[in-house]
């Protein structure tokens, strides 16, 4: 029976369905008391199942039997899939099951954001709403009517803009390495230089994967781009943005405002200063934690890690790893 380390926390009925295909190490997290037998376990294994760990050459050059990898994510940065595929390991993930859930996450700190209700809330619950109190200085801005720029049209951008188009009226700008018929010709979408969206937009949601294309594609040159008054969303990757430039544009009033759930370093340094701006919403990486998207987004991860051993691959990052494989086998 092949060997498979799981290295987050699954849920029982999900556990037991591995246990019928493989023999399982669990670890329900990596933490300094297990991290030894951790590697040691992957050392044996022919199969990694997990999330949040940073995989790559330096974990997996003495696990020489490792075949195949889920990744309980739609994100796979963390992955060296370069020296994966060097290897001949498949690495997959679980694209679909959580855009809807993701988007609404995004809308929901473009919302916050634009209307200020963290900060407002807060400010009730301090006690400090008095009589008076609430004048122009607490007021938001209008999301209704407004252009949204989309930075990456994938599945997760296209579900945002159809939530700005279909439920607030938004006109949709898009920056996509290439056209979306399908957003154009539903959403009335329109695409155009990431230079012309960052301009256009009232509203900018990024939603763009980590590539060595996209890193920091976002820095002091696009921020200056931005009207005055625009909001910044991001739901992407923190890397695709330079957050340094970031914050000196919320500092110095060259965008109103940011909603965030991702930044460049995980868990965000308490020294930040994004954590005491108010014209920031800042989320902890939470854009698909429901309890149903995150389970099914297990579910998925178990369903392709078996089918990648049936040999029936599904949600593969790296296809050319079983044409290879199909390629030697003749």
């Amino acid at each position: 029976m092949k060997k498979l380390v799981v290295f987050s926390r699954l849920a029982d009925p999900l556990l037991q369905q591995l246990r019928e295909y493989f023999d399982v190490a669990y670890f329900e997290q990596i933490d300094a008391g297990n991290h030894a037998a951790f590697v040691a376990a992957v050392r044996d294994a022919h199969g990694l199942l997990g999330v949040d760990l940073t995989i790559g050459r330096a974990l997996l050059e003495p696990a020489r039997k490792i075949e195949a990898i889920a990744t309980i994510s739609v994100g796979y940065d963390s992955y060296d899939v370069e020296y994966l595929t060097e290897r001949g390991i498949a690495l997959s993930n679980t694209p679909d099951v959580l855009t809807e859930t993701t988007a609404d996450a995004i809308f929901a700190l473009l919302l916050a954001a634009a209307r200020r209700v963290v900060e407002l809330a807060e400010l009730v619950r301090a006690g400090r709403w008095q009589k008076g109190s609430i004048g122009p200085a607490q007021f938001g801005v209008n999301v209704h009517g407004k252009n949204l720029g989309i930075i990456g049209m994938g599945r997760i951008g296209q579900a945002v803009a159809r939530r700005g188009r279909l439920g607030f009226d938004m006109p949709i700008h898009y920056f996509n390495r290439s056209r979306v018929p399908v957003a154009e010709a539903e959403l009335g979408a329109s695409r155009a230089s990431l230079e012309d969206v960052l301009a256009q937009s009232d509203f900018v949601c990024n939603t763009l994967p980590l590539t060595r294309d996209t890193e920091k594609i976002i820095g002091a040159r696009e921020f200056a781009l931005m009207k005055p008054g625009a909001i910044f969303v991001n739901g992407g990757r923190g890397a695709t943005v330079d957050e340094a430039a970031l914050i000196a544009a919320l500092q110095n009033g060259t965008i109103l405002a940011a909603g965030l759930d991702v930044y460049e370093k995980e868990p965000l340094p308490t020294d930040s200063p994004l954590l005491t701006m108010p014209n920031v919403v800042a989320l902890p990486h939470v854009g698909s934690a429901t309890q149903e998207t995150r389970h099914a987004m297990a579910r998925l991860a178990v369903d392709n890690i078996i089918a990648a051993f049936a040999g029936r691959p599904q949600n593969i990052i790296n296809p050319a790893v079983f044409a290879r494989h199909a390629a030697a086998s003749q």
